[in-house]
């Protein structure tokens, strides 16, 4: 494909997306790629981003856990050292998990909280000098649980609810120079985020079937139908869009 075919929007442009091994991280990856972006997928599991990388030569990997000590500064770093710049940020990495009140863990809730807030928190701060030179962009995933109420998970839409105070707080905050700050927020998505927050396949198989019957549109999204709206509020043609949590659930949080 052409660099100068209007597909090739994002031409030129350096993303870094976290939590590039499976999932909405892979398929952000490869749609940003697709459309010309360099993309630097970072995430835990050196395998599983190999095999990201392998669907697009405009992808490069870093494995790394982005809530170590100085993982933040590494991760951007590492960006701009490839590429000379940095257009956007998508803290995609997240975690969930399946623990009602009367089984609250500490170090659950700790390790919630450092992964989907404090890790997207860090890298933003890290980002944001180049962002500002780029007039660049930050996209957050959220959940349709970041607003909606979630039995037996409280402590992960707490995050999300946190992530989507961050990325209205952000936008306010960094509008005057040009940084735009936004988030999708997907309902159930099929990918293996579950099988990670501890459930069998056939529970999770449960859950979309369940999910499923609730959701007005009655689809489970793939993880390719959130990347396309990732990619849309990432488009330099969407200027005008700022601190918008854009919910992506076939109708489940209007019921």
């Amino acid at each position: 494909m052409s660099v100068n075919s209007p597909d090739q929007i994002f031409a030129g442009q350096v993303v870094i997306v976290t939590g590039a091994g499976t999932g909405i991280g892979r398929a952000t990856a490869v749609a940003f790629a697709e459309a010309g972006a360099r993309v630097l997928g970072v995430g835990r599991r050196e395998a599983l981003l190999k095999e990201t990388a392998a669907a697009h030569a405009g992808i490069d990997i870093l494995a790394i856990d982005i809530c170590g000590d100085g993982a933040p500064a590494r991760v951007v770093g590492a960006a701009v050292e490839r590429w000379g710049r940095l257009d956007h940020l998508i803290n995609n990495a997240g975690a969930t998990a399946v623990m009602p009140l009367a089984e609250a863990d500490k170090q659950t809730i700790v390790d919630l909280l450092a992964l989907n807030v404090v890790a997207p928190s860090l890298l933003a701060h890290e980002a944001l000098p180049h962002l500002r030179r780029t007039s660049g962009s930050i996209i957050n995933l959220s959940s349709t649980y970041g607003h909606r109420p979630m039995a037996g998970g409280a402590h992960y839409s707490a995050t999300k609810a946190a992530v989507e105070q961050m990325t209205r707080s952000w936008a306010l905050e960094l509008a005057g120079d040009g940084v735009r700050v936004n988030s999708v927020a997907p309902g159930p998505t099929r990918t293996d985020v579950m099988l990670h927050a501890g459930l069998t396949p056939e529970g999770a198989e449960g859950v979309y079937a369940y999910e499923r019957d609730r959701i007005p549109t009655h689809h489970i999204a793939s993880a390719d139908e959130i990347a396309h709206w990732i990619l849309r509020l990432a488009d330099p043609a969407g200027r005008h869009a700022t601190g918008q949590v854009i919910t992506v659930d076939g109708g489940l949080e209007l019921i």
